[in-house]
């Protein structure tokens, strides 16, 4: 199905890519702080049993964890 339009594109389409863009690194904080809240909360034991030390948790949450 083909939508016809009769606006501009230039002023809307710039707007939206930075509202997109706004809305997606709060999305990517929010998922970073559920993740750091869940991980904060298990043991020690838990985590070992993850395969991970406390000192993890940041990184995992930024994505830029790396397994050795």
């Amino acid at each position: 199905m083909a939508i016809i339009t009769t606006r501009p594109l230039g002023a809307s389409s710039s707007l939206s890519r930075m509202l997109a863009d706004v809305f997606g690194r709060i999305a990517a904080w929010n998922d970073a702080r559920v993740t750091r809240k869940s991980l904060s909360v298990l043991t020690d034991r838990e985590l070992d049993d993850l395969g991970l030390v406390r000192g993890d948790i940041d990184d995992i949450a930024r994505g830029t964890y790396r397994r050795d």
